[in-house]
Formats: structure tokens, sequence, C-alpha cells
């Protein structure tokens, strides 16, 4: 699945294209990488969210394409 997509199905951003302006000015990596929207997101991955000052790094857990409001933040679990 695109990591745009996943983004908003996992609720970490409200939006497909706010994830995608987020992935084409560098505040998105995987694996210690900037990605790009078009990256193919995989179970395992590590992805770092940069929001001004503050930074999210998640584990990818599940990627499907239809979640409910309730089930989104089982898609991933934050890493200190």
């Amino acid at each position: 699945m695109r990591l745009d997509k996943w983004l908003k199905v996992s609720r970490l951003i409200k939006r497909r294209t706010v994830a995608n302006e987020a992935c084409d000015n560098a505040r998105v990596s995987a694996n210690g990488r900037p990605v790009k929207a078009s990256y193919d997101v995989k179970v395992g991955d590590m992805l770092e969210l940069r929001f001004g000052e503050r930074t999210v790094k998640v584990e990818v857990l599940a990627v499907a394409d239809n979640v409910g409001k309730a089930d989104a933040a089982a898609m991933y679990r934050e890493v200190l």
C-alpha cells in the first residue's frame, strides 16, 4: 500500500493530500531514509513523521485498505 494512503487509513494524518505534501517536503522517513508518497509500506517498517517541533516514530503492525476508526490505532505501535 502507498505510504500516503497508509498514513490516512491509520489516521496518523487526516487527509491523503496532507500526507502527500508531508512526503514531498521530506517530513516522513522510513527505516531511516526520506521516502516519497509512493513508497510501498510493509509490516515491520519504522516510520518517522515530523510535525514542526514534534517527531513521532511508529512501527507498522498492519496494512489494510479499509479500517474503522476504533481499529486504526492497531495498525501501528509508537516507538519512543
